[in-house]
């Protein structure tokens, strides 16, 4: 089923959640382990990150350097497939522009079809950890707003081939990433908006936020939404804090805010095991009230491991 069925069809606010795939050299079961627990919430979907390329330097003879890429979390398009079969659950694949030509997009998108996957979620990527601004493949996409022309292409029959005829259609329902406290590269909101608008116009059908821990946040960033024209369902994206590093790594890496009462709080913790505490604490309050506010789902980032979201779900779905 369709992410924008499954919304359009429930009387209430679904629960979704967000998985890594494991690193190479790991075995699926570990998968599974960050999955089984959060099954009894029924979530309606499952989205699997995709990870580009990295590049490392590999010494050969005489001294010289060869550069290789690597990629470290591989199998989106496998673990997809798996959690479907196992689960019966739709599970959404992260597609990113980063690292990719239009042919291998189009290639990928032909393997999803095939496997009978049905959503999607287009985002641009990050740029790689030894390169200050995002560089896109040659033949690749730069912004979202183009892999989302090319999927929605692709469900009218039209390939990167001209030529070919009778085409079959594919029939992906696609998501893009909205940023209540505005994308870091942005101006500001207004034209971090306009660009989410030009992909929805383009034919995009729900929008899934990035983390925050304000509710205040998310409910305005809605309603510039709503004053823009933008009508799709947008669904909040919410993150528990469960360690002290996460304390300073998530406002630095994602560049979002933390409300004074709970930085207030977390100064006060001493361990990892007080930081889950208030981090499980106001995930149950931010969900309650996303909830009570008609919130078409509540999306959780898990980052591979659910006992934090198993908690707030036990206290709230």
């Amino acid at each position: 089923m369709k992410v924008i069925d499954a919304i359009k069809e429930s009387d209430k606010t679904l629960f979704s959640f967000e998985i890594l795939p494991p690193l190479k050299g790991k075995g699926i079961d570990t998968l599974y382990a960050g999955i089984d627990p959060l099954m009894e919430f029924k979530p309606r979907f499952i989205n699997v990150t995709y990870h580009r390329e990295e590049f490392i330097y590999k010494k050969r003879e005489k001294g010289y350097l060869e550069k290789v890429s690597i990629r470290k979390r591989p199998g989106t398009v496998g673990i997809c497939a798996a959690i479907m079969n196992r689960y019966d659950i739709e599970a959404v694949p992260h597609l990113i522009c980063g690292g990719f030509s239009r042919e291998e997009t189009e290639n990928a998108l032909i393997d999803l079809n095939f496997l009978g996957i049905d959503n999607v979620l287009a985002l641009r990527g990050d740029a790689r950890k030894a390169e200050t601004n995002f560089v896109p493949d040659d033949s690749g996409h730069t912004y979202a707003s183009e892999l989302v022309e090319q999927i929605i292409h692709m469900n009218q029959g039209q390939f990167l081939e001209q030529e070919m005829k009778d085409a079959t259609p594919t029939n992906f329902c696609v998501g893009v990433a909205g940023y209540p406290e505005k994308h870091f590269e942005a101006m500001n909101l207004k034209s971090d908006l306009k660009n989410l608008k030009r992909k929805i116009d383009l034919g995009a059908e729900y929008i899934v936020t990035q983390m925050f821990f304000d509710n205040n946040k998310f409910f305005e960033f809605v309603d510039r939404c709503r004053d823009m024209g933008i009508e799709a369902p947008i669904i909040p994206g919410l993150k528990p804090i469960t360690t002290l590093k996460h304390i300073d790594f998530l406002p630095k890496t994602f560049h979002i805010n933390l409300p004074e009462d709970l930085s207030d709080a977390l100064e006060k913790c001493k361990s990892n095991e007080d930081v889950l505490q208030v981090g499980v604490e106001w995930g149950i309050q931010q969900t309650k009230e996303l909830i009570a506010k008609g919130a078409p789902s509540v999306h959780f980032y898990t980052m591979g491991k659910s006992n934090a979201v198993k908690q707030i779900a036990s206290a709230v779905f």
